[in-house]
């Protein structure tokens, strides 16, 4: 199955969706830290406990690991990522002069993403992430379930690694419908596709999938 017969059958379910990349990209970093090995209910609730407890992110920056652990325990492994945030908001305020990412709105996609992958824990999720919902750059974030599907779908090998997975699926998708696929890839593997058990007879890519059941 075409990557392109996916993003038209996708859509025929799920509808259109416009890409309005307006997020803050601190905001969205630091968000997808937190969802890391978590529920996206844990991580929001991580998130907001910790946009409620400090003025701004130099407040958070600016204190002890420790105390930034306790406000976003709900969101699992607290210790690993309160030391993360705290390293990321320090690295870009040394070298951003501020703590800020607008800057990479200038650049390419490929050094924006360069730059976010420097920082710590920051691997091809979390940098994409960034790039497509705050800096308006078409960088495809695969998560488990963009990457479960487009396996099952047979659009990339079921060997390859999901660090792998990455290029090739950014490397098929058209650049403006790189969010739409994203998030009815998500939408998909939330409704019909799930890990345990796929609704294969309720699903509309089921006529061309090589692994349906049905």
């Amino acid at each position: 199955m075409a990557i392109e017969e996916v993003i038209e059958l996708l859509e025929q379910e799920y509808g259109p969706r416009k890409w309005q990349p307006d997020r803050d990209p601190i905001d969205v970093l630091i968000g997808t830290i937190l969802s890391q090995n978590t529920s996206d209910a844990n991580s929001g609730r991580a998130f907001a406990s910790l946009k409620a407890s400090f003025d701004s992110w130099k407040a958070v920056a600016s204190t002890p690991a420790e105390h930034i652990a306790r406000v976003i325990q709900s969101g699992g492994l607290s210790q690993i990522k309160a030391a993360r945030i705290k390293q990321v908001l320090e690295q870009i305020e040394r070298e951003q002069g501020r703590i800020s990412l607008d800057s990479l709105k200038s650049k390419s996609m490929a050094e924006a993403e360069d730059y976010l992958m420097r920082l710590p824990g920051v691997g091809h999720k979390t940098a994409s992430c960034v790039l497509l919902f705050s800096l308006g750059k078409p960088s495809l974030p695969v998560d488990t379930h963009v990457f479960r599907v487009a396996k099952r779908l047979g659009l990339i090998d079921s060997r390859v690694s999901i660090e792998k997975a990455h290029s090739l699926l950014q490397e098929q998708t058209p650049p403006s419908k790189v969010y739409q696929f994203h998030i009815h890839m998500i939408e998909h593997g939330r409704r019909i596709c799930h890990a345990r058990q796929p609704r294969c007879n309720r699903c509309i890519l089921r006529g061309a999938c090589p692994s349906s059941l049905y």
